[in-house]
């Protein structure tokens, strides 16, 4: 069973920059309506690799999550067939022996980064860097999945974390 054990934060400041180690081109699409369900999602990375990927919400902390490599070819159609995408760029960062990455959006999410970072367990222990805001594991309306259905300019940040409580 593929687990996750992500925690995500909003990024307050571009202090992250210099620790970026590696960045990625990420196109993205969703291929059904629904956040409370299963999240099918099309992925490809730097127009070179692609994946399909099922995921589903445990608790907020943990998702299942299965990933499949496909053909880039199929990828691309895909995105082009669907109407929820999100495009952005991931950088991967190393800080204290444990990968962070961030997230940095365009088009009508482009106002939006986002820091997240894997754990091993929902009890592990992390220095959350000094450019991490507020944290908003397990706040739906700001998944990618989410964000590709309604962009960050349709509705604020402040909205989105509202509708959580």
């Amino acid at each position: 069973m593929g687990i996750e054990i992500e925690r995500r934060f909003l990024v307050d400041n571009e202090d992250w920059k210099s620790k970026a180690i590696l960045s990625e081109d990420f196109s993205q699409a969703y291929l059904n309506s629904s956040v409370d369900e299963w999240a099918t999602r099309i992925r490809t990375i730097d127009n070179k690799k692609a994946y399909i990927t099922l995921k589903s919400s445990l608790n907020g902390l943990k998702n299942y999550e299965f990933e499949y490599s496909i053909p880039i070819k199929d990828a691309t159609e895909l995105i082009q067939l669907s109407k929820y995408k999100i495009t952005k760029t991931r950088y991967q960062l190393k800080i204290n022996k444990k990968i962070w990455v961030v997230d940095f959006f365009y088009g009508s999410n482009s106002s939006l980064k986002i820091a997240e970072i894997e754990l091993n367990s929902e009890s592990e222990d992390i220095q959350i860097p000094s450019w991490c805001g507020q944290e908003i594991t397990g706040i739906k309306s700001l998944s990618n999945a989410s964000l590709a259905r309604t962009p960050i300019s349709q509705l604020s940040v402040k909205d989105r974390i509202k509708i959580q409580e």
